[in-house]
């Protein structure tokens, strides 16, 4: 069982990993960009859905590692740049929505489309290579053949980096959505702010 491999990891592994799990989580990036943007255009629930969509984009990126596909478009360069690509034409496609949306209705902000926002935040993280090689590269450091199977390990440690890092993108998103209340109510600048933080996370994931 799952839970019983990871009660064999020691305690002090287990607390450097959730440590340096939440640094990473904490530190802005295109998930947490994505989030607030979401929260500053549709309202605090907007944020916090987006937020979650994302962590579900985590969780493929987690299954994708135990099951070995991440190892194996990594290897591939043209796979890693052609989802690259795909992903900074999603969200260039998100900036332009935004763009054109003019102002922002109060009673709007409030309602938002649970499933529409939760696939955006999907294929945000989903359509991200930096994730796959991220798993690969940060996962393994924490496993050890001496506390049970390795697929075990990284799908355990997967899931609890999924799940602090949901958290922490959701909360994100919640303040976006504040802050967008605090901006304006109809002024179309909201939604101008959403729309230049979607390009710039496009321009940074090709750039890179």
């Amino acid at each position: 069982m799952i839970w019983d491999t990871l009660m064999n990891i020691p305690a002090g592994q287990m607390m450097a990993f959730i440590a340096g799990g939440l640094v990473l989580n904490f530190a802005p990036g295109q998930d947490v960009f994505f989030a607030s943007a979401c929260g500053i255009q549709g309202g605090p629930r907007a944020g916090a859905w987006a937020g979650f969509g994302v962590g579900l984009g985590v969780l493929m990126h987690v299954t994708l590692a135990t099951i070995g596909l991440g190892a194996v478009v990594a290897a591939h360069p043209e796979a890693l740049r052609a989802i690259k690509y795909a992903g900074a034409a999603y969200l260039l496609w998100l900036a332009w929505k935004s763009w054109r949306a003019g102002d922002i209705d109060p009673t709007a902000r409030g309602s938002v489309r649970v499933w529409n926002i939760i696939r955006r935040g999907f294929l945000s993280n989903a359509l991200n290579p930096k994730p796959v090689l991220f798993m690969l590269a940060f996962l393994p450091q924490f496993t050890n053949v001496a506390w049970g199977p390795i697929w075990q390990q990284i799908l355990g440690l997967g899931l609890i980096f999924a799940f602090t890092g949901t958290l922490v993108t959701i909360g994100y998103g919640v303040v976006g959505g504040v802050a967008g209340h605090v901006i304006g109510k109809r002024l179309g600048l909201v939604n101008k702010i959403a729309a230049v933080m979607f390009a710039g996370l496009a321009i940074r994931l090709v750039a890179k």
